[in-house]
């Protein structure tokens, strides 16, 4: 079964961060299964992290087996969603020091969908000044529709148009989970491909994934 990683830095309980993360996994897990696939999610609650962090940050032989284990639930992601508060006009601390402490290539060719609460929707270009720069950073494949969820919108006529974007963000994110078998060959994304989806991304936890097969090596050799 196909994976989806959803991985929130909210702070509090209940939270509204929280809340918008559950919505776009519901939202794309339907989009998924109407596409006739099963998807099983994973929430990372970084707040839960946040003194295994600080540990990985100041000592790399520290013992982080909760911060490992969800290193390891992304090296097998079919997607990620990604959510942050916005705090000082950027994505909070918590948030960037996870994706600090991943492999380079953790999230290489991972599809991602990125979004973002805060008080005010003045805040809302952070999804691209900020988060999409740090996702194309990782080398993540980051889908078109942002979600950005502004305090001030909730019961008005702008929180009506975040319900349909995260309705057609979970459809972009659902189109790069499951790739169309009829795409024609050469249309699809030059970013991802059907291998790429199962082939385990590095961790930075396991020595052999830093050693390049035998037989690769000798791959187009003939002896000669």
């Amino acid at each position: 079964m196909r994976s989806l990683v959803v991985v929130t830095a909210g702070l509090s309980t209940p939270s509204s961060t929280r809340a918008l993360a559950d919505a776009l996994a519901q939202a794309v897990v339907s989009q998924v299964g109407a596409r006739g696939e099963g998807l099983e999610v994973t929430v990372i609650e970084l707040r839960k992290l946040a003194t295994e962090l600080a540990e990985a940050m100041t000592n790399w032989g520290a013992t982080t087996p909760q911060l490992d284990e969800a290193k390891r639930a992304l090296s097998h992601a079919s997607g990620l969603i990604a959510v942050t508060p916005i705090f000082q006009g950027s994505y909070s601390g918590l948030f960037k020091m996870f994706f600090d402490t991943l492999d380079p290539h953790a999230l290489d060719h991972l599809p991602t969908l990125v979004a973002a609460t805060g008080g005010s929707s003045r805040h809302a270009l952070v999804l691209d000044y900020a988060l999409r720069p740090l996702f194309n950073y990782l080398h993540a494949t980051v889908v078109p529709t942002g979600i950005f969820q502004a305090t001030e919108d909730f019961g008005t006529d702008e929180g009506a148009k975040t319900t349909r974007r995260i309705e057609r963000a979970a459809k972009e994110l659902a189109d790069l989970i499951v790739i169309p078998s009829d795409r024609v060959g050469g249309l699809a994304s030059p970013d991802i491909t059907a291998s790429q989806q199962t082939t385990p991304r590095k961790t930075g936890l396991d020595l052999e994934e830093e050693f390049t097969p035998f037989s690769s090596l000798l791959s187009g050799h003939d002896g000669n």
